[in-house]
């Protein structure tokens, strides 16, 4: 530990025991020195240290788990006394990389920014990476087995090997995340914030205003995830309407018809063609000799477009139709064969409690009936037969309900988002009427850059003034 840290962390603590107990909910939890995981700018001072909160809240006298949180200081000495603080998506996404960027740009001129990790993440303590999972995955592949047999096979592994380590899976969800979050609030003693994420912590986010709105000043959300919202009766039909949106895009603007005229036909032809066909690629795996005839699917195909950049869908479409799989299938395979893949046990935890107990397969099968080229196709890499082995109860029904709030909200998304419509931002701008929303027509999931940070200025300068904006492809509403 150095010296700098330690002074830090006194500090953060001198702080908390010079100020008066509040009555806010959120328990003041011990704080522990650490050395901050990711590098700022050096010029601004930099607090890090673990948060130390129960692993599971409904056990008295239980484990403790450690939390890191990075709180970057503003320069200015005029500065608001409403920090921002950011945890990140996924679900199971390390949150602690926001602060280097926050650091860089126009939010830290105002007032401090918080980067705080949820628990089971990268840099928590513990987090919940084992290898058995991804293991399965890559020797589904190189051995051509069924891979929601293997996966299967891999997510009871996984299981047991994080149990081995003492890890309570149902201390990890939403709803103990949600308690962290308010700890940290009153270990801090942070009266007011804002609060910012996107995806999946978009909708925990609104969670945290949903237990108690009392210290909260507004929310900043890039296509969220509302709490509310069953995704995986939702997704096929997000993705359709995306590749709706591409589709209008390009018999609007494209002079090449002979390569996309009737795009949309022509792929949902050709993707219904191929249910249930294997195709083959030979594969030398790195440092071996044999060459393998690794067999993939529709599956594997739609993965790929599921993941690959809106703007290059059209394209890649086009050539997977002509039967060209190599350029796109070669690149994929060796991630599935070579490198750690599968979700986190952190996605797998949340996805599980939050959206596959609440899921209905009934839902899903009419989906599959509008849709028959995605047909048995699981966008989530986390689904009902990994759940029903990961066995984890439900986060609470409340927490998936929908609720009223007059806070102020900046709700993001882009028109061609695949995974979070903006459906979902007019859906909590329903239940939050002092909301704005901001549709960017030429992005896709994750709206951040420039614009995004400019708007999210201005809206914590003076929340509840009118948004404006000078681009077409940007709308304000």
């Amino acid at each position: 530990m150095n010296r700098s840290s330690t002074l830090a962390v006194l500090t953060i603590l001198f702080f908390i025991f010079l100020t008066p107990a509040r009555s806010q909910p959120g328990t003041v939890r011990q704080l522990e020195s650490c050395p901050c995981q990711v590098k700022t700018d050096s010029s601004f001072r930099t607090r890090c240290a673990y948060l130390i909160v129960p692993e599971n809240r409904k056990k008295k006298n239980g484990k403790t788990i450690k939390l890191p949180f990075m709180l970057v200081e503003s320069k200015n000495p005029n500065k608001k006394k409403d920090p921002l603080l950011f945890t990140a998506g996924g679900p199971g996404g390390s949150s602690l990389g926001w602060a280097r960027g926050a650091s860089q740009s126009p939010l830290i001129n105002d007032r401090d920014c918080i980067a705080f990790e949820q628990r089971g993440t990268h840099f928590a303590v513990p987090n919940l990476w084992s290898n058995e999972l991804s293991e399965a995955i890559s020797a589904s592949y190189r051995k051509n087995l069924d891979k929601d047999s293997m996966v299967v096979v891999g997510v009871k592994r996984y299981k047991k090997a994080l149990e081995a380590k003492g890890i309570d899976l149902a201390g990890y969800n939403t709803d103990e995340t949600v308690s962290d979050i308010h700890d940290l609030l009153a270990t801090l003693r942070i009266d007011s914030v804002n609060l910012t994420g996107g995806s999946y912590s978009g909708g925990l986010m609104t969670a945290v205003l949903q237990r108690d709105p009392s210290r909260i000043r507004s929310l900043i959300l890039d296509s969220p995830l509302p709490t509310f919202v069953p995704i995986d009766e939702d997704e096929p039909a997000n993705f359709a309407e995306a590749l709706n949106v591409l589709f209008r895009n390009v018999a609007s603007d494209s002079t090449d018809k002979a390569r996309y005229g009737n795009l949309k036909a022509k792929f949902e032809q050709y993707f219904t063609a191929i249910d249930g066909k294997k195709f083959t690629l030979p594969y030398v795996a790195k440092g071996e000799k044999d060459t393998l005839r690794i067999e993939y699917t529709r599956s594997d195909l739609l993965d790929i477009l599921v993941n690959t950049s809106m703007k290059d869908v059209p394209y890649a479409i086009t050539e997977l139709i002509k039967g060209n799989h190599d350029q796109y299938i070669r690149p994929f395979l060796v991630h599935k064969l070579e490198r750690n893949n599968g979700p986190s046990g952190m996605r797998i935890s949340v996805y599980c409690a939050d959206q596959t107990a609440y899921h209905s397969e009934k839902v899903l099968q009419q989906l599959y009936d509008i849709y028959p080229y995605l047909k048995g196709y699981h966008i989530n890499d986390v689904y009902r037969a990994m759940c029903d082995c990961w066995n984890v109860p439900p986060i609470k029904p409340e927490t998936k309900q929908p609720f009223y709030s007059s806070k102020p909200a900046l709700l993001a998304d882009g028109e061609m988002d695949n995974a979070c419509r903006p459906l979902y931002i007019d859906k909590i701008h329903h239940y939050m009427p002092n909301s704005q929303r901001i549709l960017f027509k030429n992005r896709a999931h994750g709206v951040g850059g420039r614009d995004w940070n400019l708007f999210t200025q201005q809206f914590l300068n003076n929340p509840y003034q009118k948004l404006t904006s000078d681009k077409a492809e940007i709308v304000v509403y």
